[in-house]
């Protein structure tokens, strides 16, 4: 959530960043509410004070014996005014919240301004991409020569968008999360948590899920839950409606958990294999920093991501993205793409993003640089460190043999008890 004070100072500022990331928030109403909530507390004020000066003057009267009932009257109609304007100051301060939560956060200046994925900038490339003597499998034909990836079985189940893992690909996929998390836990620095899968509507609130993204998320029937798109909105919201202690910062804090979303708006894009579906696992990486440090605290993130990429020999690209890719919440945004030879494709397999003080504001985290100092709003990171379905992709596609069998990736290996080779 942006600082209402920062709104009304700069309006013009926030429609551009409205505009810019192409989402739509009311301004002017609310600048418009705004005006009407002061004026309102101006007079609700004034007509309470002229109340309690009544009062006095009642308690003064009937002290010496006179009648007080026409002044009682007066006041009891001042009451009533009273009561009436702070319904009406209610209302409009929940209209004003509202209009709040669809106010997405300001784009940091280094972000480039456009409107799709295609005006992103790329900032780096890693690693070559293979040269194949053969044409290079898709991850779906792979899967099924060794046996280990069953789309049919997935749709049988739960439909269109699930699918089960099996064998040498189900045992890839738990050698990587555990690959991951020991490496963001012994050499950068993060703790591992395990996280709730269900959380309630104000933890989707709080890291800007809700109301923006709510009709992609899973809900629980008759139950104010929802099941987690990413550990990032559990991690986060860990520290919500606390204030931490100085010397608390950075917390650095990372996640294995399944992510569950409808992909609503992705209606006919990318339906072979298990490109983009509606479950799937990723180990997440959450900060919550002192504020000056927050843009260094992202490179570092970055890097973090890339490190699993590098580990894994696997090819990829870092672009930043532009206004309008950038999500509700993001200040700024890093993705991280791998180079998936069987589809010819470049696949997204992390984001990390600074959200600044936005989340913070949202789910009323702060905390406190000095013992008797004042409280205020760190700022919040997330990365995927990394997505496994993208990155089980990656493995299968650029380290396959000419007979459809794959190769372990070398760091792997230790993992899944020295096995050199993925097959049926």
């Amino acid at each position: 959530m942006l600082d209402p004070k920062f709104i009304k100072a700069n309006p013009d500022t926030v429609k551009k960043a409205v505009s810019d990331k192409g989402e739509k928030a009311d301004i002017d109403r609310f600048i418009e509410l705004d005006e009407q909530r002061r004026t309102i507390i101006v007079d609700v004020e004034k007509l309470k004070s002229d109340r309690n000066s009544a009062s006095m003057e009642v308690a003064g009267i009937k002290k010496k014996g006179g009648d007080a009932s026409e002044i009682i009257a007066r006041m009891k109609l001042v009451g009533d005014e009273i009561a009436s304007m702070d319904n009406q100051l209610r209302a409009i301060e929940d209209e004003i919240n509202e209009i709040l939560l669809w106010v997405p956060n300001m784009p940091h200046p280094s972000v480039p301004v456009g409107k799709t994925e295609q005006d992103n900038i790329e900032i780096k490339k890693w690693g070559e991409i293979k040269a194949f003597d053969f044409t290079p499998r898709p991850h779906w034909e792979i899967g099924e020569i060794i046996g280990g990836l069953d789309l049919a079985a997935g749709a049988n189940v739960s439909g269109s968008g699930f699918y089960f893992l099996k064998g040498p690909v189900a045992r890839l996929e738990r050698a990587l999360i555990n690959f991951m998390i020991d490496l963001h836990t012994s050499e950068h620095g993060f703790t591992e948590a395990m996280v709730p899968y269900l959380v309630g509507e104000n933890a989707m609130k709080g890291t800007g899920q809700i109301p923006k993204l709510k009709d992609d998320m899973y809900k629980i029937e008759n139950e104010n839950l929802y099941l987690i798109p990413t550990a990032e909105v559990s991690l986060t919201n860990m520290a919500a409606g606390t204030i931490l202690p100085p010397e608390s910062l950075p917390l650095k804090i990372c996640a294995f958990s399944p992510c569950f979303r409808k992909e609503s708006g992705s209606y006919g894009k990318d339906t072979r294999g298990i490109i983009r579906v509606h479950q799937f696992h990723k180990v997440e990486l959450v900060k919550i920093v002192e504020p000056e440090s927050s843009y260094d605290e992202l490179e570092l993130l970055l890097a973090n991501a890339e490190k699993v990429l590098q580990l894994l020999k696997l090819p990829y690209r870092a672009k930043t993205l532009c206004t309008g890719d950038l999500s509700f919440a993001a200040a700024k945004c890093y993705d991280l793409e791998l180079y998936a030879p069987g589809m010819e494709s470049w696949l997204e397999v992390s984001s990390c993003s600074n959200f600044e003080d936005f989340q913070a504001r949202r789910m009323n985290l702060r905390y406190r640089p000095e013992k008797s100092g004042k409280a205020i709003f760190p700022h919040t990171l997330n990365g995927s460190g990394l997505a496994l379905p993208r990155t089980v992709i990656g493995i299968l596609e650029n380290y396959q043999t000419k007979n459809g069998q794959v190769v372990v990736p070398d760091v792997l290996k230790p993992y899944l008890g020295g096995q050199e080779m993925l097959k049926g």
